[in-house]
């Protein structure tokens, strides 16, 4: 699948590089290993994806077949405000919807197009060869394509060097997540998925392996070392789901906070209207392995950046946002002392979401919002950004929480994993697999290395998330992941893998 590449060139540099020209802005991103390990991929050229092997194939040498995919898959990008404002791209756009015959130089312009529009948009302002091939706009050459495919991996090339740059200057903090993105609470045992929502249907087999969360966690943390220079102090939970059970693997990985969503922090102290004094601070778990502080991000500011601004005028989404914000400190001004010795009490407000899919519904990928917001802030007198590790340094968490309640950022539980039908059958099928771990024997170092990285990346809770929702691509590669792991311990692949589950 194409989305590390293309977010790569659409979303990860541009996001970090614009702090650049704002750096009283300090933030926090959170890198997921194996998205790094796959961008690595690109950049070295160890793998393409079938999208691009297909962008680098001359048009006029296309098979029917790959004519077809490519008319079906190359216009995946919001058509409001990607497609429709390159005259060109919406051309095909509308001979495509008319069920109108291609020729070879429309391939052509269209395999083009896919890939230059999932480009930022300020890459194609500020390279020349991109600027020139936009105003073209059409009768593009093999040649235009293949600089529009270069430069796609030159920009992979800088998303790390420029991570590690920010981190250097103290503007940024990079956290990290579980290697492959797994449900942690359901790897350390699906019945979790009971405590999160009693009437949770679970999987006729249970998937036990607290050995894969600690692994999964581990591996996190030495990878960052290696790639980023430093061990993560924070971590984003992938899904933001969390657990009693899973905190002490966190505390022994040396982590110090971690970030989860506000339902779970007023279903842990139970209460049943939001509470926002709880709120706007960190917590502490004083736990028997160590301590590890959390915070719980305001889900309605997040939110209203990831699915609601996008439809407002930019300058009336930012001041909503301020005035959000400026609300929130008059409502605590009359408490306690200042830490930036004005009056009222200092808070945290945390704003946490997906970094990457919200900026393609907004004008210009989302720069006129983030420009226009930086500035304000800013300039603010009342607001001031910093990482998380940089706020718990001078306000150290108090209040403390007894049990965590186990649950994730989609209604405080995990049925958006496991549940129904197919989601569980899939966990059945990883559950007898990993299975085979238990007792190997005789196998090498190396191969078990191997079938232990297969089922990890099988473990990712994406393969999960799809189940049931018709998504036939996951399936065919949750179900290649397992097979690759019989191949690797010289066993059949099960009849059931092969098969649509």
């Amino acid at each position: 699948m194409p989305w590390v590449r293309l977010h790569g060139t659409k979303d990860y540099l541009d996001m970090v590089q614009i702090l650049e020209n704002y750096p009283l802005i300090h933030q926090t991103f959170n890198l997921v290993p194996s998205l790094i390990e796959q961008i690595e991929d690109y950049t070295q050229r160890t793998v393409k994806d079938n999208f691009l092997e297909l962008s680098y194939k001359p048009a006029s040498e296309l098979t029917k077949e790959e004519e077809q995919f490519i008319l079906e898959n190359f216009f995946m990008i919001n058509k409001e405000m990607v497609i429709s404002v390159h005259p060109r791209y919406y051309e095909l756009y509308l001979k495509k919807q008319a069920k109108k015959e291609f020729n070879t130089q429309d391939y052509l312009d269209l395999q083009a197009w896919f890939n230059l529009s999932w480009i930022d948009p300020c890459f194609r302002q500020t390279s020349p060869e991109l600027k020139g091939i936009v105003k073209k706009a059409r009768f593009f050459t093999e040649r235009e394509k293949q600089i529009v495919l270069d430069k796609q991996i030159e920009i992979l090339k800088e998303i790390i060097p420029t991570y590690r740059k920010f981190m250097a200057s103290g503007q940024i903090e990079v956290t990290t997540s579980p290697y492959y993105h797994p449900i942690l609470p359901l790897l350390y045992n699906t019945k979790t998925a009971k405590e999160a929502n009693p009437k949770a249907v679970l999987p006729k087999v249970n998937f036990i392996y607290p050995k894969d969360s600690k692994a999964q966690i581990e591996e996190a943390t030495k990878f960052c070392l290696e790639k980023l220079g430093t061990t993560p102090q924070g971590m984003w939970p992938s899904e933001e789901a969390v657990s009693e059970h899973i905190l002490s693997l966190i505390i022994q990985a040396g982590i110090n906070w971690i970030v989860t969503d506000e339902a779970i922090l007023f279903k842990s102290l139970k209460k049943k209207r939001r509470d926002t004094q709880a709120l706007y601070q960190p917590h502490l778990l004083k736990r028997k392995d160590g301590n590890l502080n959390i915070i719980f991000r305001d889900r309605v500011l997040s939110d209203l950046i990831s699915f609601v601004y996008h439809s407002w005028r930019t300058e009336d989404a930012v001041g909503d946002l301020m005035k959000h914000l400026e609300n929130i400190a008059d409502a605590f001004s009359a408490v306690g002392g200042s830490a930036f010795g004005g009056k009222g009490k200092d808070i945290l407000v945390t704003i946490a979401m997906d970094g990457e899919n919200a900026w393609e519904y907004y004008p210009g990928d989302g720069h006129d919002f983030l420009n226009s917001l930086y500035r304000r802030l800013s300039d603010s007198k009342l607001i001031k950004t910093v990482t998380v590790s940089e706020y718990l340094k001078e306000h150290p968490a108090k209040q403390k929480i007894k049990y965590l309640a186990c649950g994730s950022w989609i209604y405080g539980e995990f049925g958006k994993w496991i549940g129904n039908h197919y989601k569980n059958k899939a966990w059945e099928c990883l559950a007898k697999a990993r299975k085979e771990l238990d007792n190997i024997l005789g196998l090498s170092d190396e191969i078990i290395k191997k079938a232990y990285k297969q089922i990890y990346i099988a473990e990712g809770s994406d393969w999960f998330w799809w189940y049931g929702e018709d998504h036939g691509d996951f399936d065919r590669l949750f179900r290649m992941h397992l097979s690759n792991f019989y191949t690797i311990i010289g066993k059949d692949t099960p009849e059931y893998l092969k098969a649509p589950l």
